[in-house]
């Protein structure tokens, strides 16, 4: 009993044990979607997110097989310069469409708007920090120095500052003027409140948004402009208090399929179902991000994965986890690892 104990748990890092020691020396490497220390060796302008998201492997095998569906949807959503939501069970791929689309087309680094219960559409696209800008205003005319704002309170110039004080939303960013469109990924869509949907119909179908509090002042700025920063950290100029996007931009809406949207969004949108992967896409999906060996070895898990995924509702990074832990780890209990690893999201509490 002791010597099957010590062979199952030799992979162990923290053993629970009580007493200091040197484990973290045999800790692998990170899987290649949880290497953050990835973004600090990404090139000019890049975010560091597309190794994570496309796989590191990408070159030995596309992450995307898409089917013929697929893909015409993709391309009438370009084509028509119109949103694609993008509905379907977890872990089916459906933001990696949007960084998969961004990367083969050259469109840079996807603005990415994770949706909670209480985002609004200025989330999207603004935010005006107004007790900062108060509260520097004061302290520049208490101290005598001049404020981000332009200057102390009540003279002509406190307007000037004002762009300081204000960050496009990722919304917002992907609707600045530009000769080629930015990629949006609107993530999760149906955990937002009931109005968000009806929310976005303006937005989604003028393409462009205003700003009311540069509007107020464009008259008193110089050639009536103000630069604020961008959901990126980039500098740029608005021009009257409007945005107006001259590209329309890819936008991806994600949705697990927990709520119906209304009849106008619908209207306005592209619709694609992604189903549940076959066992030569989920191959494809491993070796892309762990390569052609792991995703040999861990061909029974794929199968394994696929039964249950007839009854049980999984994700394919579950999957993902379960592979690379058990190859990079080799733990005797490889089976009842995986099993542990991939449990099923809808199982009763």
């Amino acid at each position: 009993m002791t010597e099957a104990r010590t062979e199952s748990s030799e992979w162990l890092i923290y053993r629970g044990a009580g007493e200091p020691h040197d484990g973290m020396d045999r800790l692998p490497p990170p899987p290649p979607w949880r290497d953050f220390a990835s973004r600090e060796t990404a090139g000019p302008g890049a975010d560091g997110s597309q190794n994570r998201r496309l796989g590191a492997h990408r070159h030995l095998a596309e992450l995307h097989r898409p089917g013929a569906e697929e893909l015409e949807m993709i391309n009438a959503a370009l084509y028509l310069r119109r949103p694609l939501l993008v509905t379907g069970s977890p872990g089916a791929g459906k933001s990696t469409l949007a960084h998969s689309v961004a990367y083969e087309l050259g469109l840079g680094n996807v603005l990415k708007w994770s949706v909670v219960s209480r985002s609004t559409l200025q989330d999207g696209l603004y935010h005006y920090d107004a007790i900062a800008r108060l509260q520097d205003v004061q302290i520049a005319a208490q101290g005598g120095f001049t404020s981000a704002a332009g200057g102390a309170a009540g003279s002509p110039g406190a307007v000037e500052g004002i762009g300081s004080y204000i960050r496009l939303g990722p919304l917002g960013t992907a609707l600045l003027p530009s000769d080629m469109p930015r990629v949006l990924l609107i993530d999760e869509l149906d955990k937002s409140d009931i109005d968000l949907p009806n929310d976005l119909l303006n937005v989604l179908e003028e393409g462009e948004f205003a700003i009311p509090e540069l509007e107020r002042v464009a008259d008193r700025l110089p050639g009536g402009e103000a630069e604020v920063l961008t959901a990126d950290g980039a500098k740029v100029r608005v021009r009257d208090g409007r945005v107006r996007c001259r590209a329309f931009p890819f936008v991806v809406l994600t949705s697990n399929g927990e709520r119906d949207f209304p009849a106008p969004l619908m209207r306005r949108c592209i619709h694609l179902e992604l189903g549940r992967p076959d066992h030569k896409r989920l191959a494809t999906f491993v070796r892309a991000h762990l390569g052609d060996e792991a995703a040999r070895r861990g061909d029974d898990l794929i199968t394994h994965f696929l039964e249950r995924s007839r009854s049980e509702l999984l994700a394919s990074d579950q999957l993902l986890n379960a592979i690379y832990l058990t190859d990079a780890a080799a733990p005797a209990s490889r089976d009842r690892l995986a099993d542990l690893l991939i449990q099923r999201l809808d199982r009763p509490r």
